[in-house]
C-alpha cells in the first residue's frame, strides 16, 4: 500500500513538472497543437504564427475566446481568417502591427485587448516574431527590466525584431 502511494506521488510530481514546463513559454508550436488536439494558455494567452482552420478549432475547443491577429491587411493568411475565427465562436480582432509599429503604444494596445477577452486569448503573427517584440515592450514598461523583458519576449516569439525593441527601450 506504501509503495503505491509513493509511486502515486512520484508520477503527480513528474505530471506537476511536465504541467510546468508547458506554462514556460508564451509561443506554441502549432504542429504540436494539431498532433495533441489542445492547447493550455500562459497567464490566459498564447503566442503563436499563422494558425490554419484546424489549428482554429483546437484553440475554440480548448476554451479560447479571442483571436487577436497582428499580421497586417494584405498578408496572406490563406483562409478567411475572421469568418473561420467567428464560426468556432471566438472573437476577432485585428490588430495590424508592422516593424515600424513595434512601439510602446501598441504594446499598451494590445496590453488592453487581451484585458478587455473574457477567456483565454491566442495572439498571432506570421511567426510569432512581432508578438513577442510586443511583449517584450509591454514587459519593460512594467518592469523597467531590459534583459527580463527581452527573455519574456523571446518566450512569446521574438526573433529578428530584438534589435527594434532594444531601440524602442533606448529611446523610452
Amino acid at each position: 500500500m506504501i509503495r503505491e502511494i509513493l509511486a502515486l506521488l512520484v508520477l503527480l510530481g513528474l505530471a506537476a513538472c511536465a504541467a510546468e514546463d508547458v506554462h514556460e513559454t508564451l509561443k506554441i508550436d502549432l504542429g504540436t497543437v494539431a498532433a495533441e488536439g489542445r492547447v493550455v494558455p500562459v497567464d490566459g494567452v498564447t503566442s503563436a504564427g499563422q494558425p490554419d482552420e484546424a489549428a482554429f478549432r483546437v484553440f475554440a475547443n480548448s476554451g479560447y475566446t479571442t483571436v487577436i491577429d497582428l499580421r497586417m491587411p494584405g498578408e496572406n493568411r490563406g483562409l478567411d481568417e475572421p469568418a473561420v475565427v467567428e464560426s468556432l465562436g471566438m472573437s476577432y480582432v485585428p490588430l495590424p502591427t508592422s516593424g515600424d509599429l513595434i512601439t510602446f503604444d501598441q504594446a499598451r494596445r494590445l496590453d488592453e485587448l487581451i484585458d478587455a477577452a473574457d477567456g483565454p486569448v491566442l495572439v498571432h503573427c506570421g511567426s510569432a516574431n512581432r508578438v513577442g517584440a510586443l511583449v517584450a515592450l509591454s514587459e519593460y514598461a512594467e518592469g523597467g527590466d531590459m534583459e527580463l523583458a527581452l527573455e519574456k519576449g523571446r518566450k512569446a516569439g521574438l526573433t529578428r525584431l530584438e534589435g527594434v525593441v532594444k531601440k524602442a527601450i533606448e529611446a523610452e
